[in-house]
């Protein structure tokens, strides 16, 4: 049953300040005045920083975003674009004096180049599809990107007899493919992704590769411009082993392609050194686990020979950038929550530059981040911390200094939530665990307050010390807030990720009870009012949790996993899924996947569960969660569902769901507040 609430109940969802008047706390309707930063652009001289600044529409309940520029001295901010729609992928020309970028300003996605000293701004493409990973060839006169192309499909049945004029039924739709549906894109259309090249001053673009394959971004040209570096699966199996891509080149002149790479594994985001003599990509051997660190290898294009320059290296590889000289490369990776860049030379040993990444989501907690390097080695980073979203700073000699405040004028006059990192030993086996606890506004420790535990998804991702709206919203409805990374989480090695590989959910469970036990023995904590929540992999976890305890006094399970196999067999990703999260398929495993299935253990649930997810959810489709909502209610547990219409598995992406999402679990836990 789709619940859709009257009036009276949204108004009874909507937050009330605390009894304190004077405290200006953090509410939901602020979501709207949050804005962030993201793709970083910097000049070769390091003086100006081109970025993607990120606020929230009230109006048309969306993210919109523009492209200003901050100079790295006087840090004086500067627009670049305007309007109410999204502009994003800033690329500064070789000789910089031209900025590329995409832009929906004209009702489509469209590629715009505007020239820096004039202001002149021109739409130089007219695309049917949208384009990405947009690159400038070396000598300037070209732009490289990336395009869906549809294929042409016919049915294998046309229906005889339909008299002219008449109205039938819409025709069935024929379904073959091995991916049909994808979470945020829906039901797909057959096509892949090529390569395109387009002139800078505009023109028709040309299709550069071919073939039932896909090739996307990141891409890299060779020193002279005559061929360029590619990620794809051109594998015959691309489709059931979707994991092993290749470096592949291709030349120019006849669109020739050549595999440079050819292992069983992922291998990505092929760059050239500015030499031109070397090719680092990032990678690693596939050996069907749930989690495999990714390394940084250079293939010498003169000898042939291949290095990996992490393979002492216990984290994983993200973003890589060659320094000027081509001596090394910077890279970004995670490491305890939090987002670090670090420069490995060709040979030698390798340095920490700044561990100050910040995060890029507004919403939860993750981390991730932004960086850019300028020819002397100077640093753009996007900067963010528990109290702010991400700003633009500059790392310079060893120091960081912030060059933005965007969100000043926001929460300058809020009093948040102070958060606080802790460190507990799992339960189970003493196994080190990292958390952090959000404080409400006017925390007093000789009083008692409710406890959110809040989980992280993936399960293979991170939370750290960012910024967080929900996290803030609980905390600012004073609640203390708890969120960990337990075991199987990434940034921590390839060990403690892989304790939960064919072992998820299990001993995951030990570590969050040792974080709870742990706050509640500091004394403030109401154990009357323990409440828990998690979205995707935190919603599994929510759903095992309440189906092995009965301590919280509610839950709420927001786009869950309930039963392995249904989940396996009507998911957008599936192929993975099978492959790389059990030890085979669910029919010669059925055991296995039983046992791990939040839904064996509803027989054992007593607690007061609501359940949250988006009806267009691919990932963790909305069927997870009917199937547990109808269990509950056969069970005669308290149980209610939550659908928000439209909504993918990314609930959050537009301001207002976010909104109703905190505002819904929030109202859950007040309604059984014992």
């Amino acid at each position: 049953m789709k619940l859709i609430a009257p009036a009276a109940l949204l108004t009874s969802l909507c937050f009330s300040v605390l009894a304190n008047d004077n405290l200006q706390t953090f509410q939901l309707e602020n979501v709207f005045d949050l804005e962030y930063a993201n793709q970083i652009e910097m000049t070769n001289d390091g003086k100006t920083v081109y970025f993607v600044r990120n606020r929230m529409d009230i109006k048309s309940d969306s993210k919109v975003s523009n492209i200003w520029s901050v100079d790295s001295s006087s840090k004086q901010l500067q627009p670049l674009t305007s309007g109410v729609h999204m502009d994003y992928s800033p690329v500064l020309s070789p000789d910089q004096s031209r900025l590329a970028f995409i832009s929906t300003r004209d009702g489509s996605s469209q590629i715009y180049v505007k020239w820096l000293k004039t202001g002149a701004v021109a739409k130089i493409s007219n695309l049917t599809q949208s384009p990405s990973s947009l690159q400038w060839s070396p000598n300037g006169r070209q732009l490289l990107f990336s395009q869906f192309v549809p294929s042409k499909v016919s049915s294998p049945i046309n229906l005889p007899g339909k008299p002219e004029g008449a109205s039938w039924a819409e025709p069935a739709k024929f379904i073959d493919d091995v991916y049909y549906r994808a979470d945020g894109g829906g039901y797909t259309k057959p096509g892949f992704r090529h390569l395109f090249t387009i002139e800078a001053n505009g023109g028709n673009a040309r299709q550069l590769t071919s073939g039932d394959f896909d090739h996307d971004g990141p891409v890299s040209f060779s020193e002279d411009g005559n061929s360029l570096y590619f990620s794809a699966n051109r594998h015959a199996d691309f489709k059931l082993k979707p994991t092993n891509s290749e470096i592949y080149q291709l030349t120019l002149n006849d669109l020739q392609i050549t595999a440079l790479t050819d292992r069983e594994g992922p291998d990505q985001q092929p760059q050239i050194s500015p030499d031109g003599r070397y090719l680092a990509y990032t990678g690693y051997d596939d050996k069907r686990t749930n989690y495999e660190n990714t390394q940084l290898y250079i293939l010498d294009l003169k000898s042939g020979d291949t290095t990996s320059l992490t393979a002492d290296f216990d984290r994983s590889v993200e973003q890589i950038k060659w320094a000027d000289n081509s001596r090394g490369l910077y890279f970004s990776y995670a490491s305890e929550g939090q987002t670090a860049l670090a420069y490995q030379p060709r040979s030698g040993k390798r340095k920490v530059i700044t561990q100050k990444i910040g995060s890029v989501s507004f919403g939860r907690p993750y981390s991730g981040g932004d960086f850019d390097i300028s020819d002397d080695g100077d640093v753009a980073i996007t900067l963010a911390d528990t109290q702010r979203p991400a700003d633009i700073a500059i790392v310079k000699n060893g120091k960081t200094q912030r060059l933005t405040k965007l969100n000043d004028d926001a929460l300058g006059n809020k009093q948040l939530a102070k958060v606080e990192e802790i460190w507990l030993k799992s339960s189970y086996d003493d196994l080190p665990i990292q958390g952090w606890v959000a404080y409400p506004p006017g925390f007093d420790s000789s009083k008692k307050y409710p406890l959110i535990l809040e989980i992280h998804g993936g399960p293979v991702a991170n939370y750290g010390p960012h910024f967080s709206a929900e996290i803030q919203l609980f905390a600012a409805k004073g609640n203390v807030v708890l969120y960990m990374n337990p075991r199987g989480s990434d940034s921590y090695g390839k060990e403690f990720a892989q304790t939960i590989h064919h072992n998820y959910p299990s001993n995951d469970f030990d570590d969050l009870m040792t974080g709870v036990d742990a706050l509640i023995g500091k004394g403030f904590i109401d154990q009357s009012k323990l409440f828990v929540t998690g979205g995707s992999g935190g919603g599994v976890l929510t759903a095992w949790i309440v189906g092995h305890t009965d301590r919280f006094a509610a839950a709420v399970v927001a786009k869950p996993v309930i039963n392995w196999i249904s989940f396996v067999l009507t998911a957008d990703f599936y192929p993975f899924f099978a492959d790389y999260w059990f030890p085979g398929k669910p029919w010669d495993h059925i055991e296995h996947y039983m046992k791990r299935s939040p839904i064996s253990y509803v027989g054992n649930v007593k607690t007061p569960t609501m359940l949250l997810t988006g009806e267009a959810d691919y990932r963790t489709p909305i069927s997870e969660t009917e199937q547990f909502y109808q269990a509950l209610k056969l069970q005669g547990v308290d149980t209610a569902m939550v659908r928000i219409p439209d909504a993918s598995h990314g609930i959050t992406k537009r301001p207002s769901n976010l909104m109703a999402k905190v505002a819904y679990i929030q109202w859950w836990f007040d309604k059984h507040s014992k």
